[in-house]
């Protein structure tokens, strides 16, 4: 018989919510029941903020899986709706351990409310740092708009500050466009939050991403800072690049096949960049500068 969750702060944390010591090593919990179940009697939950499950870290997840097992229980509630049961946290180790071949996995099964299902969802992937700054974004915004949370009530609920929270929230202002580079790790949380309210947000992190600039000079790009004469700042200044810099870019790049690009820095320094697409091109890319390795 499943005992009666005890109501309070969920900001203590992930280990509170399912029975973690400190230490993070998994053991039964205090509430809910453990249970071995086939692994296609799970089903992913519609409240899990995370959407983005990427190729390598299932494969990665996959094969610690097949070496040590599965050694965190899934968190789970009865699905009254498919049968089965809905998972609440865990879903990448469920997609994992899928592909590694296991049948049958660990289960906590748990009285939750579907409010309670997206605190943990949330909790435990924000703990975890496995959601992208959109999807944490867009998590909290379905408990305040779902549930009525103000502010300050969320990030009690959620152990974070309460600028941390309004932060990420003004993420689902920028435009669609931005969201999906913040998405894919092109942009930064940082990049991104110097972008909110630009009315050349898109311009600007296309330009970002071009030109790999970090924070700093983003937030110094869109401040204006430094002005010259003609209204450049000294950020645009500096990213400019002359005649001679870019048939010097263009010489580089015929000769080696591959993408080089030119920062112009602080007087005459500056970045030389060469991309590349695979490994054979790193190693070609090796050979043309060094030789090749004595055998």
């Amino acid at each position: 018989m499943a005992i009666p969750m005890q109501k309070g702060r969920l900001g203590r944390g992930l280990a509170s919510l399912i029975g973690e010591s400190p230490t993070a090593q998994p053991r039964l919990p205090a509430e809910g029941e453990q249970r071995i179940v086939p692994i296609d009697q799970l089903h992913p939950s519609a409240s899990n903020p995370r959407k983005d499950f990427r190729d390598q870290e299932l494969a990665e997840l996959a094969d610690s899986i097949r070496q040590k097992g599965l050694v965190q229980p899934i968190i789970a509630r009865i699905d009254r709706a498919r049968g089965g049961y809905e998972i609440v946290a865990g879903e990448r180790r469920w997609r994992a351990a899928q592909r590694a071949g296991l049948h049958q996995v660990l289960v906590i099964v748990r009285d939750l409310s579907d409010q309670e299902v997206l605190e943990v969802a949330i909790i435990e992937n924000v703990q975890r740092t496995d959601l992208n700054a959109i999807e944490e974004a867009t998590g909290y915004n379905d408990l305040i708009e779902r549930f009525g949370y103000t502010q300050e009530q969320l990030a009690d609920v959620i152990g974070k500050s309460r600028s941390h929270l309004a932060n990420t929230l003004r993420l689902l202002k920028l435009p669609p466009t931005v969201r999906v580079m913040v998405q894919e790790g092109k942009l930064t949380a940082g990049h991104a939050r110097a972008l909110v309210g630009r009315q050349d947000a898109e311009k600007l992190a296309d330009h970002i991403v071009d030109h790999q600039l970090n924070v700093r000079e983003v937030e110094a790009l869109v401040q204006g800072g430094g002005r010259d004469a003609g209204g450049k700042s000294e950020t645009r200044r500096r990213l400019e690049k002359d005649a001679d810099t870019r048939a010097f870019e263009k010489d580089l790049s015929d000769a080696l096949g591959l993408k080089v690009e030119i920062k112009p820095g602080s007087g005459e320094s500056g970045l030389l960049t060469i991309k590349y697409g695979n490994y054979d091109q790193l190693d070609y890319l090796r050979a043309r500068l060094v030789g090749s390795p004595s055998s």
